[in-house]
């Protein structure tokens, strides 16, 4: 006869096995898909030449999902905002760099803690944006408050070129008005639950306004 205390762990153990599986799941999902090669970019990125980035990115994203603090949606989203860039190259210098802009990527949401960062994408009618914008809050102390920012170009740019960041330095009484250090440019920054929405009347400086959903 199974006691009580058997019943529960049972339960505990069904209750690991099913998020693992789920955890599985969703790590597969986000692989390349090479079954059905119909553009010229899959065709390449496909190809042997990349098998073995392939494997050692999905091995990444894999880690990732099991290690990070980071938001699962947004490791999740920002993959599928990367594959869609990597799509776009039109030389194998951009598929190599993607890649291992990428692998980057994956490494900082592993390494570092995440804890104390509120991540930010830019949406548009209610999808993500279709020029990618990714804005993040650290808490760097109680009276402290760093506001990192990049917003994607083509990745077929060179590679300096690529990105154009955002840095600013705050408190949280002044969280509000933001100076973005990198350009000059001036910012209200509205938080209302999820949401972050970021103003600026200046010309120039339109790249980062928007409306931005909070991942947590």
């Amino acid at each position: 006869m199974l006691l009580k205390t058997d019943f529960k762990i049972i339960k505990s153990l069904g209750t690991l096995f099913f998020l693992g599986f789920l955890c599985t799941s969703q790590a597969y999902s986000q692989e390349i898909d090479c079954t059905d090669k119909t553009s010229s970019a899959l065709k390449k990125i496909c190809s042997s030449e990349f098998d073995e980035i392939r494997e050692k990115l999905a091995t990444h994203y894999q880690t990732a999902l099991y290690v990070s603090d980071a938001p699962l949606q947004l490791l999740q989203d920002t993959h599928t905002l990367w594959f869609k860039r990597l799509q776009q190259c039109k030389s194998m210098s951009c598929f190599k760099n993607q890649f291992e802009i990428r692998t980057d990527d994956l490494n900082f949401y592993t390494s570092l803690n995440q804890t104390l960062t509120s991540h930010y994408l830019k949406f548009e009618h209610g999808q993500l944006a279709p020029s990618p914008v990714h804005i993040q809050v650290h808490q760097l102390s109680k009276d402290s408050i760093k506001i990192e920012g990049l917003a994607y170009r083509s990745p077929n740019n060179k590679l300096e070129t690529q990105t154009v960041s955002f840095l600013a330095y705050t408190t949280p009484e002044k969280k509000n008005n933001i100076t973005d250090n990198e350009h000059d440019c001036a910012y209200q920054f509205n938080y209302s639950k999820a949401i972050l929405s970021i103003k600026t009347e200046q010309k120039g400086c339109e790249r980062f306004a928007g409306v931005y959903r909070l991942y947590d």
